[in-house]
This record gives C-alpha cells, structure tokens and sequence, in this order.
C-alpha cells in the first residue's frame, strides 16, 4: 500500500490521550482532492462531530484549488465521514462520557484516495501537559550529553 501523509494535527497528542484510532474515508469535491494532494490542507482547528447516522468532519480548512476557478468548493465547509455504521455507533457511545471527544489526527493519500485518521481522546489536565514537557526536555538533554560524550 502506498500512503503519503498530507496534513497532521500536532496539538491533538499534546491535548489529548489518543485512546482509539479509525480510519475514514472523506466526501469530497473533485477541486478538493486536488487541493489535499497539493498539501493545501490544514487541521488546526478541525473536529469531528456525530449526528446519531452521520460522522462529520468540521473547520477543516481545504484551500480553493485555483485552476477550478468558479466550480471551487468552500473552504471550511462540513465535509461527511465514511464510516461502517458499527464504528460510527462505537465512537458515539465513548463520545457520550464526560471529557471524551474526536479528533482529526492526520489526513493522507492511501492508493490514491484521501484518508482521514480520527481518534477517540480524553482530554489532558494541566499537570499531564507540564509532565509530558518535562519527560520530552529530559529525554533531549541526556541525548545532547551523550552526543557530547562521543566528540
């Protein structure tokens, strides 16, 4: 299988504990495709909501492909999940506890087709953030004294 990631969310594994991963096909338009494999694509602000059937990815921003000119799509509009129905069920019935939601966590080209990585996430507390930060500057500073050791 022949996969290129295109976009990833970097703040969805500093934000949240990523419990359950999915992957989900997405509904686009034909000047969208080409637009996420020309990298315009970013999930910043993007997040996934579940209406009881449907699972929907919303704020995602896909920049206007310019040679579409006037059949170009809108940039932050609601763009629909393929999921199985079970899945959809699965992540709606996690999503109904307190503190858990969806994330998007990257989109890539797998075969040719536009794929969306979602998680199922708990929310980070402060401390776990200061925590995580303090293991990752830890880790960098034995690497920098053993780098060192080897001159």
């Amino acid at each position: 299988m022949n996969t290129k990631t295109v976009a990833t969310n970097r703040k969805a594994s500093f934000e949240y504990f990523l419990l359950e991963h999915f992957e989900a096909g997405l509904a686009l338009q034909g000047s969208e495709i080409k637009s996420i494999r020309a990298g315009q694509v970013s999930l910043g602000e993007a997040y996934i909501k579940i209406d009881g059937h449907d699972a929907w990815l919303l704020n995602a921003h896909i920049s206007p492909y310019d040679p579409a000119s006037r059949y170009n799509h809108d940039p932050l509009r609601p763009r629909r999940l393929l999921l199985h129905r079970s899945e959809i069920r699965k992540m709606w019935d996690q999503v109904r506890q307190k503190g858990v939601t969806i994330v998007p966590v990257r989109i890539y080209l797998k075969d040719g087709r536009a794929k969306l990585e979602i998680a199922v996430a708990k929310g980070k507390k402060l401390y776990d953030k200061r925590n995580e930060i303090a293991a990752r500057d830890s880790k960098r500073e034995v690497e920098r004294q053993m780098s060192r050791r080897d001159e």
